[in-house]
């Protein structure tokens, strides 16, 4: 097999071993490109898992930097030859990729790459992913067997053999950490119900016992008004419990509606909910959206949520405006208040993040972006950017 700085059954066993110590999918499509990029000495790697909208629902490089990859744009779209590894579910080894007929669509900020190896991931009959990499580390011996005629290839049969196995395995973790994932959001979703009901008899219990105080401050206003003053100041510590309580409900269960309504419908019935719960006012406007992968769609909702919590519970806000909405090739969720804002450089350095690290991290996991701007005394507005839509 090819030389490079890891070689020989040391190296698959390690990468084989790196991929099935995790469990969160992210985490193994990242360790199976970096194990692919350094077994087989390349420049590049990248792993996409397609979704059912010609695109997909993740892609993760190694060897690109931060800056790199903004500069990109958004995710790929199934096309030229990663469409044809997805489609045609055969491997592709390439002297020079830049020459195929099939290379196209390629940003202009993408990095320059040259000689190519990909193949599909399978699961059985079904291709889940297409892992490649381009750009091997030029030696003496890597330049002897090459498909092309001029031998400027720099992949191996030798290396094709070795990210096929790799290729297999990986198949086996990235299933496993869907199951996983799958068994936990199960789990999450029987203690949500679970929460939900017990919210629902807290509230019920906080609501009948307001309705008594009430009731008892009214017939204590004639004979013993201080005694009814004391009644009215606990009815207004239980409305305020009340209202907590049904304030956590609508921030933090995750309704069945997104899956059968989809994510605008589900946005303006939460955001009609959030205005008339709170005194702020609080609006939803949605332009030209169409549906997102399902990944996509929980990860704007949830970011809208902690935006919105932020903004009704910490900002003093008197409006908040919810705006979703497409933006060329992207999808575009604004959450902007008139509350008292912040400075974020400071917010960061006292460790107080508001949920920002949560809402970057979501953003990130579908390929998106989060900005924040905010100013003491000048509001908050926070924009997540996913593609599609």
């Amino acid at each position: 097999m090819s030389q490079g700085p890891r070689s020989g059954l040391y190296a698959v066993s390690s990468a084989l071993l790196a991929m099935s110590r995790h469990l969160e999918v992210r985490d193994v499509l990242k360790t199976i490109v970096a194990s692919a990029r350094e077994l087989l000495d390349a420049q590049y790697a990248a792993l996409g898992v397609p979704d059912d909208h010609g695109g997909f629902a993740q892609f993760v490089v190694d060897g690109v930097s931060d800056a790199q990859w903004k500069a990109i744009g958004p995710l790929p779209r199934q096309h030229g030859i990663l469409a044809a590894m997805l489609h045609e579910a055969r491997p592709e080894r390439l002297a020079d990729v830049r020459k195929d007929p099939r290379f196209e669509g390629w940003p202009a900020a993408h990095p320059d790459m040259s000689d190519f190896l990909g193949l599909p991931i399978r699961d059985g009959d079904e291709v889940i992913g297409a892992l490649f990499l381009a750009n091997k580390n030029r030696t003496e011996e890597n330049q002897k067997d090459c498909s092309a005629p001029d031998g400027g290839c720099g992949f191996t049969e030798d290396d094709q053999e070795l990210l096929t196995i790799l290729a297999q395995h990986a198949a086996i973790a990235l299933t496993n950490a869907r199951l996983y994932e799958r068994s936990r959001e199960l789990t999450i979703a029987e203690e949500r119900s679970r929460l939900a009901h017990e919210l629902h008899d807290a509230v019920s219990q906080k609501l009948f016992s307001l309705r008594l105080t009430a009731q008892a401050a009214a017939a204590l206003v004639d004979r013993d008004p201080a005694r009814a003053k004391g009644e009215l100041h606990q009815v207004a510590m239980l409305a305020a419990e009340a209202t907590e309580e049904l304030r956590a409900a609508v921030i933090e269960l995750r309704p069945a509606a997104l899956d059968e309504d989809g994510l605008v419908a589900t946005l303006r019935t939460q955001i009609q909910v959030l205005d008339r719960a709170h005194s702020a006012r609080v609006t939803f406007t949605g332009h030209g959206v169409r549906a997102l992968p399902a990944a996509q769609e929980e990860a704007v909702l949830r970011v809208a949520q902690e935006a919105l919590h932020n903004a009704l519970r910490h900002s003093g806000a008197g409006r908040v405006d919810v705006t979703l909405e497409k933006r060329g090739t992207g999808t575009v969720l604004r959450v902007s208040d008139d509350g008292s804002g912040f400075e974020p450089t400071a917010i960061r350095a006292a460790g107080r993040h508001l949920g920002l690290v949560s809402m970057r991290d979501r953003s990130s996991g579908v390929g998106g972006t989060l900005s924040v701007e905010s100013a003491p005394g000048k509001g908050t507005t926070i924009e997540m950017e996913v593609p599609g839509g």
